[in-house]
């Protein structure tokens, strides 16, 4: 497990995120959590400017980032003061000789130098001249101290790529294409990536600095790539799209952690994905509801602050009976709170955070490469119901890479909505007739023939679709929404265990990117692990399934919302266990809360 840290001008995203893809070529499997700070540019050499990439890699299965790095590369005193709480006793550290000045150890709140003053006598430390070494490399190339400087992300990716036996021809491969239309940049990034590799090569370092040889990991055959969550989720919608015979109009405004979407998605226009950046979050929403509207599949996404605002318009959706996609990438809150840590704090705000009664499925997706399967459900839920559907997703996912295996999209049934029935009713009744099993509409689109009616967000009679006041007609829309939403569950198929016993004195519960966490120590304890995917409405067995347990335990990074809405749901008493810091859980910290509730149920 390795943990690159420095200034957010340093280049540690980049680093590591080409770590990464050398990782998946040599076959090894991963997780990434890139972890970053909020402001654009803090003062350097601070502790809360600190950019961190950190990456998990073995035979696997690996799922998640990790607890305690055992390799450190610390870009700067302030990178050394943010991580070294993260580490084990013997874990390697590599440091940034030149960034050791008597400033900046003072600006990362060291009054001594912790290379010399006993605080890294429990690690494995080597020193190196990073800056400096790096400098000189680049030389040649005529660049000015601070272009020059920009490259010793390279070099010392080099040292690590030598450290861990990865081919230097992939980096060199991507460096050539990035940097193609600035040659002198693109040559000197490349002679700093060979000379790190040298340098860890044959310079006399500490033999901690040694090779380190990882097995391949066991995946089934296939074809795979390195992919983050904010790219599966939009090549999710894209095939959504083929898949329904219909294009996608991403409507947005951008957002962290949501922001990500809209680049990747600005790529797809050949796959029949349009892509529209309004002007504040309400344009974006309605604008997606106008593509619906139009005959195309409208998607919207932001984070908290965002759906919030978004919300009147979704009301709308549900009025109308149009079917609409809204991603949420859940961050830190309130208000614009963390915008770059992570959390689950939008599971309240996504199930009941509507005026009136307005029901929305609610679904989550449980690692960077499920984001793809999701965000093709959502579309399939929301066609086949005439609904608006809310996906969580958060920013641990939209930014954390993993290794995915591409699938044949032919293994997916298509998503079919419903027809305009044949009848000699009148085009207004026509638009309004609904499935019996699903209660979605007919998708009636301008330009039908024969088929103008009204529509609008005004409550309508439940037969006609024209505009209604009455108190009976209103219950029976307000049922109908109601039952429109219960339905999906009849759909999605009975909640499945992914490890362990289907009954005994415990079972942990979870949802949303804790899945990782969750299952390694489910794994290493031994005991019952249920992740769910849809939250609203739960699946039909749900209930039954946990009354099997004696306790149940939901661990979740807010203050209990799905235990809220497991006794909500089902009456159960589930037992929560909160996590609200901006960081995933470490497997350590499920181990002894699993232990100490499997002792008390004992």
């Amino acid at each position: 497990m390795i943990r690159l840290a420095g200034d957010s001008g340093d280049g540690i995203q980049l680093m590591g995120s080409q770590f990464a893809v050398s990782t998946a070529l040599a076959g090894a499997d991963f997780a990434t959590f890139p972890d970053y700070p909020a402001e654009i540019r803090a003062p350097v050499g601070t502790t809360f400017g600190v950019s961190a990439y950190q990456i998990n890699l073995g035979g696997g299965p690996i799922t998640t980032a990790g607890d305690a790095p055992e390799v450190l590369v610390a870009f700067n005193p302030a990178a050394l003061k943010v991580s070294l709480p993260m580490l084990d006793k013997g874990a390697l550290v590599i440091v940034n000789n030149d960034t050791f000045t008597a400033r900046n150890l003072a600006k990362a709140g060291y009054d001594s130098d912790p290379r010399e003053d006993g605080t890294l006598n429990d690690f494995q430390l080597v020193t190196a001249d990073i800056s400096h070494l790096n400098l000189e490399a680049v030389k040649e190339f005529g660049l000015s101290k601070s272009e020059g400087g920009r490259c010793k992300n390279f070099y010392a990716l080099g040292m690590l790529l030598w450290m861990f036996d990865r081919e230097l021809a992939p980096v060199e491969d991507w460096i050539q294409r990035r940097l193609a239309s600035n040659p002198t940049m693109r040559d000197a990034n490349i002679k700093a990536l060979h000379a790190g590799h040298a340098f860890a090569e044959t310079a006399e370092l500490s033999a901690n600095l040694s090779q380190i040889d990882l097995p391949q990991a066991e995946m089934e055959p296939g074809e795979y790539r390195s992919i983050t969550g904010a790219e599966a989720l939009a090549l999710g919608l894209a095939a959504a799209g083929e898949l329904a015979d219909r294009s996608i109009m991403f409507c947005s405004y951008p957002i962290t952690p949501a922001s990500p979407l809209l680049h990747r998605l600005t790529n797809l226009a050949e796959m029949g994905v349009g892509t529209f950046q309004a002007e504040d979050e309400i344009a974006a929403i309605c604008a997606a509801i106008g593509a619906s509207y139009g005959g195309m599949i409208g998607v919207t996404s932001s984070s908290g602050p965002g759906i919030a605002l978004k919300t009147e318009a979704m009301g709308l959706a549900v009025s109308a009976e149009l079917p609409l996609v809204i991603v949420n990438w859940q961050r830190g809150g309130p208000s614009t709170g963390l915008p770059t840590k992570t959390e689950q704090s939008d599971l309240y705000q996504a199930v009941y955070g509507r005026n009136g009664d307005t029901p929305v499925p609610v679904l989550s997706a449980s690692t960077s490469g499920e984001c793809f399967d999701m965000a093709i459900e959502a579309t399939r839920i929301a066609l086949r119901h005439m609904t608006p559907v809310i996906l969580l997703a958060d920013g641990y996912l939209s930014n954390a890479a993993e290794p995915w295996r591409i699938p044949d999209l032919s293994a997916f049934q298509p998503i079919t909505t419903n027809p305009v029935p044949d009848t000699d009713e009148s085009p207004q009744r026509r638009a309004f007739t609904r499935n019996p099993e699903t209660h979605g509409r007919a998708w009636v689109i301008p330009g039908m023939p024969d088929l103008m009616h009204r529509i609008g967000g005004l409550e309508k009679d439940v037969e006609s679709g024209h505009i209604s006041y009455d108190p009976a007609n209103h219950q029976r829309m307000t049922d109908l929404r109601a039952a429109k939403v219960d339905s999906v569950a009849d759909f999605i198929g009975d909640q499945g265990i992914e490890q362990g016993p289907d009954s005994g004195n415990l079972v942990v519960v979870g949802w949303g990117s804790t899945y990782g966490p969750i299952y390694q120590a489910t794994r290493r304890t031994g005991v019952s692990f249920i992740h769910l995917r849809h939250l609203h409405p739960l699946p039909r067995n749900l209930g039954d399934l946990l009354g099997r347990f004696d306790k149940v335990l939901v661990p979740e990074m807010n203050d209990g919302q799905l235990t809220t809405l497991l006794r909500d749901a089902l009456c159960l008493e589930p037992i929560p266990f909160s996590k609200v810091t901006g960081q995933p859980f470490l497997i350590r910290e499920l181990v002894e809360k699993i232990e100490a509730v499997r002792g008390e149920a004992s």
